[in-house]
């Protein structure tokens, strides 16, 4: 079997699917990460045909390395994105082509379910997110996770100082609504330099979240060290992060919990999986970001359940 056609399709919201062929027929769908770049990330998978067409398939870690390295310089966060789709159509290919599931050809099933958690929306106004969180506990989740926010703000001003006030008494609120067993995640959205990321997570301490997710800029691995130093608080990171070597400090000085790899921006799941295997060896927890579709979430799950 041998590649003959790299398609891409840009969806209008910015999201780009990639679809590998095959001269037997077969094909395999992928999607990138990095909303609102798709057609960046088309050209950039558009520059892969020379090296991946005309190749065999079912070579996945010869042509991610190929995509990753052929070029000389580092692409950056776009061609891994870009990457990622293409890896994750290759998968799918190859798990059609053997008539088995992707996650058969990684090991198979270790676990039969992974614990999943709702994102709770109306998080302006306390009261309705105690409600819905309340709502979502009665329908059997045992998680929430929502956004931080600074609603007495415009659409276009965070002022952060207000925000982190804000999001301590939304914590403490459905703390005390939900109970100890109701399992808290913050999403700080990389909005906070490290005073206010370190004063958050010192306030929200004692109602004991289960993580906090992002709670710096993610360019500069170095400003989790002095976060960690400072705080219980588990932390959440990564998925801004375009393969392995993004990772390397975060994991090796143990500077997070909960690794949010984004299978669509990291590299694929070849690159996720390794990912994963590293962080094993520090006790750090899988909590893939954002599959999108199909494929890529049953990669996340198949992540999660061998972690």
């Amino acid at each position: 079997m041998k590649i003959t056609a790299l398609k891409t399709f840009v969806h209008t919201a910015g999201n780009c699917f990639v679809k590998v062929e095959t001269d037997s027929g077969l094909y395999g769908i992928g999607e990138a990460g990095l909303k609102r770049r798709g057609h960046a990330i088309a050209e950039v998978v558009k520059g892969f045909e020379p090296d991946v067409i005309g190749a065999d398939p079912s070579r996945i870690e010869h042509l991610w390395q190929v995509m990753f390295r052929g070029g000389f310089f580092p692409g950056g966060v776009v061609q891994s994105s870009a990457v990622s789709a293409v890896d994750i159509a290759l998968w799918d290919l190859k798990g059609k082509a053997l008539g088995v599931p992707v996650y058969d050809l990684l090991g198979g099933l270790t676990r039969e379910k992974v614990v999943c958690y709702p994102h709770i929306g109306e998080r302006d106004v306390i009261e309705k997110l105690v409600a819905n969180c309340k709502t979502r506990q009665s329908e059997g989740w045992r998680f929430a996770r929502w956004g931080m926010s600074d609603p007495e703000g415009d659409k276009d001003t965070f002022e952060p100082r207000r925000a982190v006030r804000y999001a301590v008494q939304q914590v403490k609120a459905v703390r005390e609504a939900c109970g100890e067993d109701f399992e808290i995640c913050v999403d700080v959205h990389t909005r906070l330099d490290p005073a206010d990321a370190i004063d958050f997570c010192k306030q929200v301490e004692e109602y004991h979240p289960f993580f906090i997710e992002d709670p710096l800029r993610s360019e500069n691995t170095q400003s989790l060290r002095m976060l960690r130093q400072q705080t219980s608080v588990p932390i959440a990171v990564g998925e801004q992060w375009d393969s392995k070597w993004a990772f390397q400090q975060v994991i090796e000085e143990d500077l997070m919990d909960y690794c949010r790899v984004d299978l669509c921006i990291a590299g694929g799941l070849t690159e996720a999986k390794k990912i994963a295997g590293w962080c094993e060896t520090h006790y750090i927890h899988l909590a893939p970001h954002n599959p999108l579709g199909p494929v890529s979430t049953a990669a996340c799950l198949h992540l999660c359940l061998s972690s």
